[in-house]
């Protein structure tokens, strides 16, 4: 009897194990899947009073970036933004240290870093990537938005 109660314990430990990992893996593939990702929102959020009075947006669109010191995707982020940016007529790539202005992350729910805003020239919110952006999405995006068609976009 006591065998029987043992092998029922060690099957249900196994069982229990296969399923975390299970559970895992699945959390795991969607968070992938999602991260990088451009999401298109409805354009009624102005961010421009949010930033410093130093903050110049773009006549045509923005890429704002909230990072923090210590993320090293935000860098090559930073990278990435700039040269979209710096391609385009119009387009400013700002970036903003969450280190150093957290009521930013409360009030635009950034729960990760780097997290991109779209702007438009208006500075109202047409897209969000959290995570480090899909350079080809990206520059699709904002090609899109700025009324451009590129067949050499700027991926690097």
């Amino acid at each position: 009897m006591r065998t029987l109660e043992h092998t029922m314990n060690l099957l249900m430990a196994i069982a229990s194990a296969v399923a975390l990992v299970a559970v895992t893996t699945v959390l795991g593939l969607v968070v992938r899947a999602r991260t990088g990702r451009l999401r298109r929102v409805r354009a009624d959020t102005v961010v421009a009073h949010e930033l410093s009075g130093a903050a110049v947006l773009g006549s045509r669109a923005t890429l704002l970036q909230f990072s923090t010191e210590f993320c090293a995707p935000c860098r090559t982020t930073h990278g990435l933004l700039q040269r979209q940016a710096s391609a385009r007529d119009g387009v400013v790539h700002l970036d903003v240290d969450l280190t150093h202005r957290p009521e930013l992350a409360r009030r635009f729910n950034i729960l990760q870093t780097p997290t991109t805003f779209v702007l438009d020239g208006a500075g109202m919110i047409r897209a969000r990537i959290g995570g480090a952006p899909r350079p080809t999405e990206l520059a699709s995006a904002l090609d899109e938005l700025i009324g451009e068609s590129r067949v050499d976009t700027i991926a690097r």
